[in-house]
């Protein structure tokens, strides 16, 4: 048999030069092409559905949000296990398919369900969603707004949240393989009513009359069109409030030909939305932090650098004293990890040559034996691209341990054994010695 391969391979050496160039040019493509990562991503084919409600407690929020949503979830085919956490204002459920179901075909299912968990959440109480479409290992930067020395005066950790949720935020998604920035810390910055009790009685106005004079004076309204020769023209009602004084100048009610705005009863400033949690960093106080989520299979190295391109560019377009501090990045960690595969095989490659040179004498013959461990690299490293495993320490490290060169070392053995004419001349044998072999094998 491996006469017939030995015999084949020499009678067609173009085709083999073919396949080799093949096989180099198809490995060098994977190497560069190839999702790379520090650690495998192990997280199980899941979807997550959040629930939010700032009025339940934790009883009420497992009673009326996350049973509802789990009783639902139960009837999907290729469901493997249903677990959720419920807290106060918050319900996370965790459905977990088989692997084989794929990524958006979960989520397909899901959403056809949701609507129907929805129906059985009292009105109110909260609405349903799905998480994104992320990992464990989804968290690839995070970083913090800080504020120059000079200018700590001139910024309200407010007005670092606002920077972040108008700005930052909104120039960072969008990039391909980002799949959410979250955003925690700061405060919330929202207009507040703060209604006065004693005028509202003295001008027999309701908290509910309050409440739907804002409502309904905060919305746009269109009314058609009126042409007018040749030019048609669109007629728009806009009632978005603006600023502080368009609250303060809404009409509540009319009473016996008085108008009553909501600046006669109440003060319209800014406050801060309700607030469950604080980020700190150094000593230094509270802080506006952002997160990056990778979007799931996507490229880690890849996305780090596009994120760290935007920030470059989002750092021009900040206010004057904001800039913006990454206090973790995976880029590092990944850089670390590969340089330590990289070397590992480099070392372990160049521990085989020697050996082999070493063990058959001859160095054409090594050389030739160890050009087998670059095409084996290349051929590993492009059914992992084929088969979406990304380059990690763990993957990496198995191809490591994969240098092995068995065969090829056969083969060039019995290619030597041809060559010399027979075992006899490799095992050292003299002539008379030789002719004593031949007759008693009947030669």
């Amino acid at each position: 048999m491996i006469q017939k391969i030995i015999a084949l391979s020499v009678n067609n050496k173009f085709i083999v030069l073919l396949g080799v160039a093949g096989l180099i040019m198809w490995g060098s493509y994977s190497v560069m092409n190839i999702p790379i990562d520090a650690v495998p991503d192990v997280t199980n084919n899941q979807v997550q559905i959040i629930t939010t409600s700032r009025n339940l407690s934790t009883q009420d929020v497992e009673q009326f949000l996350t049973y509802p949503v789990e009783l639902e979830m139960a009837n999907i085919m290729g469901v493997k296990e249903i677990r959720s956490v419920s807290k106060f204002g918050l319900s996370v459920v965790t459905v977990v398919f088989d692997d084989e179901m794929g990524t958006f075909l979960p989520r397909q299912l899901i959403t056809e369900k949701l609507k129907s968990a929805e129906a059985n959440i009292p009105t109110g109480f909260g609405t349903p969603f799905m998480g994104p479409i992320t990992t464990g290992l989804g968290e690839i930067y995070q970083y913090t707004l800080e504020v120059k020395p000079e200018f700590k005066d001139k910024y309200t950790i407010m007005d670092l949240r606002t920077i972040q949720d108008w700005t930052v935020k909104r120039q960072l998604s969008g990039l391909p393989g980002v799949v959410e920035i979250n955003t925690w810390g700061g405060a919330l910055k929202q207009y507040e009513v703060a209604i006065d009790p004693i005028r509202m009685n003295s001008l027999d106005v309701s908290i509910n009359e309050i409440f739907t004079a804002i409502e309904n004076n905060n919305s746009v309204g269109g009314g058609g069109y009126i042409e007018k020769e040749n030019q048609a023209y669109f007629i728009r009602g806009e009632g978005l409030v603006g600023s502080i004084q368009d609250i303060e100048n809404i009409l509540v009610k009319n009473q016996n030909g008085t108008p009553i705005f909501v600046k006669d009863i109440a003060t319209v400033g800014y406050g801060t939305a309700l607030r469950f949690g604080a980020i700190t960093g150094n000593g230094e106080g509270e802080k506006v932090m952002g997160q990056v989520m990778l979007l799931k299979d996507a490229s880690t190295s890849a996305v780090i650098a596009s994120v760290k391109e935007r920030v470059a560019e989002i750092q021009k377009n900040l206010p004057e004293g904001v800039y913006i501090n990454p206090f973790l990045e995976r880029s590092e960690l990944i850089g670390k990890t590969s340089f330590t595969v990289a070397e590992n095989l480099i070392l372990g490659a160049l521990i085989v040559i020697v050996v082999v040179i070493l063990l058959l004498g001859n160095i054409r013959a090594g050389l030739l034996i160890s050009s087998i461990i670059p095409l084996c690299l290349l051929f590993a490293i492009s059914l992992m691209k084929t088969f979406g495993i990304s380059a990690n320490l763990m993957s990496l490290g198995a191809v490591d341990f994969g240098i092995i060169i068995d065969g090829a070392i056969i083969i060039v053995e019995f290619v030597l054994f041809s060559m010399t004419g027979g075992r006899a001349l490799l095992l050292g044998l003299t002539g008379a010695e030789l002719q004593d072999a031949k007759k008693q094998n009947g030669d």
